[in-house]
This record gives C-alpha cells, structure tokens and sequence, in this order.
C-alpha cells in the first residue's frame, strides 16, 4: 500500500436535496478511483452510484438520506494497479460551508402610492433563516446594475420613477449564521416593474416573454397582417371584375377606323364600292305641286303670300286677283 498524489475532492451540497463530490480526472488513470467516505463514528461506506465519463469514475452523488449538515464529512480516494492500492490522503469537509440554495421561487412586486417598490419572495431551503439574499436591480436609464443585500424575503426600493422601466434578479446563499460559503444560487427573475403595470420572471410569471412580444412578435404580426390585407384586396379586386367587368374602350380596337379612314365603315370593313352603290336610291321622283281651290273660282298655290301681300297693297282686292288667275 502506497500514497499517491493528493486528489482534490470538491463537493456540493444543493440545497439539502442532494450532493456530488467530484476529483481531478484530466489524466485518465490505469484504473478507476473508488471513493470512501465517513462522518465522525460512523463506519466508512463506499461510493454507491459513481459519475462517469466513458466508464471512468469522476464523482459520487449523494441522496438526502446521506447528508448530514453540521457533521463533518470524510473522503478519500483509492486505485488499485497491478496489484497494488494507491490512496489518497483524507479530506474533511463541514457540509453546512459547501451548500448551495436553489433559485428564490414565487417572486412578486408591487408599487405603492408614494412611489415606492414592494418586491417579496419565497425559498425552498427548508431553514430558510440562514439564507442571506442578494437582490440586483437597475432601471432603463442605469448603464451599471444596483445591488442590495437582505436576511428577510422582501426588499423596498424607495423613490421609483413611474415612467422608466426597473428589472429585478435575486440570488440566495447561506447566511455566516449558518456557514461560511460563496456559493451562490442562481439568480431568479427577472422581474419588471414599469407605471403601475408589473411583470413577473422565474418560475412564477416569465413576462420577459410578453417584452418580446411587445417589441417583436407585435411588429412582425402587424406586417404580416398587412400583407394578408394586401393579398385579400388583391383578390377581393380581382372578384368584383368578374363580377363587374368594365366597359371596353373601342378606340383602341379601332383606331384604324378612325384614323386611316376617318370613320368610315364601309372601307375600313373592306366593302366593295360596288356593293356600296348597290345600296344607293336608283330612283327620282318628279315634284307635285299642291293647289288649293278658293271660294270665289280660281286658284291660290300653296304657300304663296300672293294673297297676304294683296290685302295689304291699297286699291288692290281680293276678287281681282282671283279673276286675273282663273282668266
């Protein structure tokens, strides 16, 4: 039996639900390691579900059952390699400095009416009293995010701007009541706060998905709208000239008509002359004359002023006039 190199184990302890121990496998070995581990007078119990990487071991998960906060925590790794074992020295670890919390859960915010934020939230860690929480916030005038850090689950931001837009993340970590660690949760959120309108992030409400919306998916919408208007016109148009065809214009058809043969039909028609003429009266009729008889004897063309023009010339009778034609 020998001892090898020292092996760095690192393991993490998420949110008391589970934990992984992991090693440096960057070299791979002849053999696999095999981990050992034990709490103070307890016995030493190996690794029993292993994680591996093409089938070499690269760490040991933990389930609830196996972890014991406040208790100190041994490991050690072997190999063993033509026959002989290699181990490496022990580590001892205080599980309650390696946890990390999951994401706070159930994030709301409100704003009162002296322009203030309300931002409150929730935790799964199930002593929630060693938690300290981190909260990052900025609105859409900062160029550098605010932090500001709190044991309760709930956080005032006082002074607010109703018109810009404020966006909240928050982290969670054990407490130095608790444990000393940096490990650090990952952020929940975001959250968004704008008037008197609130969005929320995370698990609760993801309105990072209505912000794209708003400035995406409603702008491609609208022009895709537009464009089936568009199309729809473009039929509707296509219908109604089916439906009420417009009138043909004839000038065009026969702009010869009008203007090699200025109008004339027969020629442009390419109707022989003689046919034409066949059309034509071939025919006179001689001019009958209408006489009207007057009372006296005698005759008076029709239409002749003879008469009027009697009356009015003195010594000039009716009755002379007459006799003069009958004789």
């Amino acid at each position: 039996m020998s001892w090898g190199v020292v092996h760095e184990v690192k393991c993490i302890v998420f949110n008391d639900d589970y934990m992984t121990c992991e090693w440096d496998s960057s070299q791979k070995p002849a053999s696999n390691y095999s981990l050992y581990y034990w709490y103070k007078q307890d016995p030493i119990a190996e690794c029993e579900h292993y994680l591996q990487s093409d089938g070499v071991n690269m760490g040991c998960w933990f389930n609830r059952s196996q972890i014991h906060i406040f208790r100190s925590f041994n490991v050690y790794l072997n190999t063993s390699n033509n026959g002989s074992r290699h181990f490496y020295r022990s580590h001892t670890m205080q599980l309650q400095d390696l946890v990390k919390p999951n994401p706070p859960v159930n994030l709301t915010i409100q704003g009162s009416g002296n322009n203030q934020l309300h931002l409150t939230w929730g935790s799964t860690y199930k002593a929630p009293h060693c938690l300290l929480h981190m909260v990052e916030y900025h609105s859409s005038t900062d160029t550098k995010s605010k932090t500001a850090a709190t044991e309760e689950m709930k956080f005032i931001l006082a002074s607010v701007d109703p018109k810009k837009l404020y966006t909240f993340y928050i982290r969670s970590k054990i407490n130095d009541k608790c444990g000393t660690t940096d490990l650090w949760s990952l952020p929940a959120g975001p959250v968004f706060w704008e008037g008197n309108s609130t969005s929320k992030g995370s698990e609760d409400k993801n309105t990072a998905v209505w912000f794209w919306i708003q400035n995406v998916v409603f702008p491609i919408g609208s022009f895709l709208l537009l464009i089936l208007l568009f199309l729809t016109l473009m039929r509707v148009e296509r219908v109604w000239l089916v439906l009420m065809p417009k009138i043909p214009n004839p000038s065009n058809k026969f702009e010869e008509l009008f203007t090699a043969y200025q109008g004339n039909f027969s020629e442009w028609a390419g109707v022989p002359k003689d046919a034409v003429e066949s059309f034509k009266p071939s025919y006179r009729e001689s001019i009958c004359h209408v006489t009207e008889l007057l009372p006296g004897g005698g005759y008076l063309p029709l239409g002749s002023d003879i008469l009027g023009k009697a009356g009015e010339v003195p010594g000039v009778s009716v009755d002379l006039i007459s006799k003069t034609d009958i004789e």
